[in-house]
């Protein structure tokens, strides 16, 4: 899965309202948030916590306008707590998104 920048770079750089180190910051702040909700969500065993991680991500790619992880959150929703193939584009979408 490719990362694709489009609105989520967007959303980062209207904030940013042109500051290079500002959209850096948002950047770094928004790839945290991710990765920490994706160890929550890897390290969750019950309906309950992986259902909250889930959520979670959801509302960040809602927040920042990416589809990609709205996807990506859509398919932890459906889908039951340790799914493997979840966690693994959920963490190659956050190996692509670090480099992009």
């Amino acid at each position: 899965m490719a990362y694709e920048a489009g609105a989520l770079e967007a959303t980062l750089a209207a904030a940013a309202g042109g500051d290079p180190v500002l959209f850096a910051e948002l950047r770094a702040s928004y790839l945290e948030s991710v990765t920490r909700q994706v160890d929550l969500l890897s390290r969750a065993r019950c309906d309950g916590n992986w259902h909250v991680a889930a959520m979670r991500l959801k509302g960040l790619a809602a927040s920042f306008h990416s589809a990609q992880l709205l996807a990506l959150a859509e398919r932890a929703l459906d889908s039951a707590p340790g799914e493997p193939t979840v966690i693994r584009r959920l963490q190659a979408y956050l190996a692509e998104f670090s480099v992009g």
